[in-house]
């Protein structure tokens, strides 16, 4: 009895250690308090730990925007991806998609070194993260209104806005977000002093403000409650039938 205890609390405590959303909070809310504070040095700063672009030269706007966009991204990289993995296969799955996301984060972006192997981490990523992407859309949508943003207008971006991005997966949440918020995100940023022309995702029927932030962080906590039930009664129902 003791072994199956310690196992249960061991894999409890490492499945504990895969989730990400504390960290998003926490990174995604520093920036938001950087931003009302009005320091614009300080928000790049907190801005650049948390984004692969160049954050020099970013405006206020430019700034939430793309804290918005790593937090509606990583809902599903680092929440509901785990989650399922977790679910499926306990802890050792949910540390085999970690690697994988990881060895993306690290070497996905396309450079002479590392092309070929960036590829590679590129793609494996994209299969591992193509359902869980659609998912975090999906709970993203239903997920909306207990938040007071717009259920609506996010699966109507969503469906018009869903392959804008040169990934498969990472406009699904993204634009399930900015259809919630009423946004318009991504758009043309600088990687590495090289300017890089992305389509935009959302309208922009507002300006995007640094009140976005928290209220992103909200729809990542609703859409990863939805996902979990929905997954555990998934779990439950195999369980007692098969």
């Amino acid at each position: 009895m003791f072994d199956v205890r310690l196992g249960y609390a061991l894999n409890a405590f490492w499945c504990w250690q895969i989730f990400a959303a504390r960290s998003l909070r926490n990174e995604s809310m520093n920036v938001y308090k950087c931003l009302k504070s009005g320091d614009i040095t300080a928000s790049r700063q907190a801005i650049a730990r948390i984004v692969g672009r160049d954050t020099d030269n970013l405006g206020e706007e430019q700034i939430a925007k793309a804290a918005i966009e790593t937090v509606a991204e990583n809902a599903s990289d680092g929440v509901i991806a785990p989650m399922l993995f977790m679910i499926i296969g306990g802890a050792p799955l949910g540390f085999l998609y970690k690697a994988v996301n990881t060895l993306d984060s690290m070497v996905g972006y396309k450079n002479d070194k590392y092309i070929n192997f960036g590829k590679f981490s590129a793609r494996v990523d994209d299969v591992f993260n193509f359902i869980p992407a659609r998912l975090t859309a999906f709970a993203m949508i239903i997920g909306a209104p207990f938040v007071k943003l717009s259920g609506k207008n996010a699966a109507k971006i969503w469906r018009r806005d869903h392959r804008n991005h040169a990934s498969p997966n990472s406009a699904n949440p993204e634009s399930a977000c900015a259809g919630a918020l009423g946004v318009q995100l991504a758009g043309d940023a600088y990687y590495f002093g090289k300017l890089y022309e992305k389509k935009t995702i959302g309208d922009r029927l507002r300006d995007v403000m640094p009140e976005d932030i928290k209220k992103t962080v909200s729809l990542m906590y609703a859409a990863a409650a939805i996902s979990l039930a929905v997954m555990e009664a998934i779990r439950i129902l195999l369980v007692v039938y098969l």
